[in-house]
């Protein structure tokens, strides 16, 4: 695939997130009207989505593809917070508090709204169940390590969350699916699942957009030089270097390698801004380093996936 091509398939990813920050400028989703939304994409649109995607995936039925994926996923992520803090810590910033805010933002990237609807373009939606096989040790690496990294506590409070739709839907599914039981599942609860899963990734990106307008309002304060240069250096240049790394030598399948080649080029996870400001840390800057490596990756999302397909060798 050309860039242009990739550019093309990556273009209409961020201009959702755009359509959400207009969304909310013209005040037509705020106040009780986002957080129900931001509910039906979490409690029902994604467990519908990686129902929909898990059962009857025979990508899936290959023990590899269901081992592999949630220890790269949370090896990248852990490696991504130790970056970042390192970083962190010499690129002069006021506090403490804003140290350990930048490792948590700059540490992880978008690992669902962004790469799901990439890789389901690039190779079907059998792809995109080895992404939410995957996602499973994101997750685990943010309640764990990266709750540790953002609060200096003990990781053990982090633990009951991991326990939500998202993994119960994901276990169910994957059982289903080990089991041969997916054309026994009735033809109506199928079709349900497929149409609210198809709007979970377009309502999480307008969603995510609605969040990030809440910042604009002061755009001075949304550029710290050190903070976008840091963040745009560990997200979009550092870590996917690595990763690509774990890409090539990794002894996995072709699937677990392009989802890999597609998490490395992502920019910042919009989620850290919300555990920020929960766990005490400086939404402020979480702010800074998503807008920062999402304006940047714009332009590098699509050299590093090609780039990533070349070096690691698959299509």
């Amino acid at each position: 695939m050309t860039l242009e091509a990739l550019f093309r398939l990556i273009l209409p990813v961020f201009a959702l997130i755009g359509v959400g920050v207009a969304l909310r400028r013209c005040h037509w989703i705020e106040g009780a009207a986002e957080t129900s939304l931001l509910k039906l994409v979490v409690y029902v649109c994604m467990p519908c989505l990686v129902f929909d995607t898990v059962v009857g995936n025979p990508t899936l039925r290959d023990p590899g593809n269901l081992l592999f994926p949630p220890l790269a996923g949370f090896l990248t992520t852990a490696a991504g917070f130790g970056v970042a803090y390192l970083v962190g810590r010499r690129i002069r910033l006021e506090s403490q508090s804003a140290v350990r805010t930048f490792a948590l933002s700059a540490g992880i990237g978008n690992y669902s709204y962004l790469p799901l609807p990439i890789v389901g373009a690039l190779w079907g939606e059998h792809a995109q169940g080895v992404v939410l096989v995957h996602n499973l040790g994101v997750d685990t690496a943010l309640w764990s390590v990266g709750l540790v990294v953002l609060t200096g506590a003990s990781p053990h409070g982090g633990w009951k969350r991991l326990v939500t739709p998202m993994l119960v839907t994901l276990l169910v599914s994957v059982g289903i699916n080990l089991s041969g039981l997916g054309p026994h599942v009735p033809a109506f609860l199928t079709g349900m699942a497929h149409s609210l899963g198809v709007c979970a990734v377009p309502l999480g990106l307008l969603m995510t957009g609605v969040n990030l307008a809440d910042y604009l309002d002061e755009p001075m304060k949304l550029l710290h030089r050190n903070v976008a240069i840091g963040a745009c250096a560990v997200r979009l240049g550092i870590m996917p270097v690595l990763m690509l790394c774990l890409a090539r030598w990794l002894p996995c399948s072709d699937d677990l390698k392009r989802v890999l080649v597609v998490q490395a080029a992502m920019p910042t996870a919009v989620f850290p801004i919300i555990l920020s400001k929960y766990f005490g840390g400086q939404p402020l800057t979480a702010v800074q380093v998503v807008l920062s490596t999402t304006a940047v990756g714009l332009i590098t999302c699509p050299f590093w996936i090609r780039a990533g397909l070349v070096w690691v060798g698959v299509p």
